[in-house]
């Protein structure tokens, strides 16, 4: 059987990078990371919304649902600022809030930065995908992924998602003794 190609989305919410008045750093350093960590072929579905509830809920619903894309993560929109939606955006178009990835981003993000008891990113499931808030700043995306990405293949197999291999001198993805490769990946 050949290997299908894993699809994951990418999302930036920012109000100035999606009129053109900054560059996005937090899609490609998402894309980055990814490119490093999985050895599984995949391919980015991008998208870059403004800060708006509406817009974000759309942009989710459309990776999850039409796009097929296993893994959404999103960079932006995180913090205490009114315009700040993404995890109310997120929680809406989830099925379910899975609460432990949202406090792990924030245990090792206090580990460089005080302010990470700001940041309000969550995780959760919406049918066969897994939701991931991160924040807008490419080496706090870093530190949240290293943290919690060794839970997210697993995540996926649960949920009836394809199976994803990690590069292991990136990340150790950790599956239970029990968990087997399926015949078909």
């Amino acid at each position: 059987m050949t290997e299908k190609t894993v699809r994951i989305g990418i999302v930036t919410v920012s109000d100035r990078a999606s009129r053109g008045e900054y560059e996005d750093q937090g899609g490609p350093a998402i894309r980055e990371w990814l490119d490093k960590a999985l050895t599984t072929p995949w391919e980015a579905v991008p998208r870059l919304v403004a800060d708006e509830r509406p817009a974000v809920e759309a942009a989710l619903r459309e990776l999850c649902d039409q796009e097929g894309c296993c893994l959404v993560v999103t960079t932006g929109g995180t913090g205490p600022a009114p315009r700040d939606i993404t995890p109310e955006a997120t929680e809406a178009v989830c099925d379910k809030v899975l609460d432990g990835f949202g406090e792990q981003m924030r245990a090792v993000s206090l580990q460089y930065v005080p302010t990470a008891i700001l940041s309000r990113q969550m995780a959760g499931v919406r049918g066969r995908s897994l939701l991931i808030n991160l924040p807008g700043k490419p080496s706090a995306i870093a530190d949240c992924l290293n943290a919690v990405f060794p839970a997210v293949p697993y995540c996926i197999d649960l949920i009836e998602g394809p199976y994803l291999e990690t590069d292991e001198s990136v990340i150790k993805a950790f599956r239970p003794k029990h968990a087997k490769k399926p015949a078909s990946a």
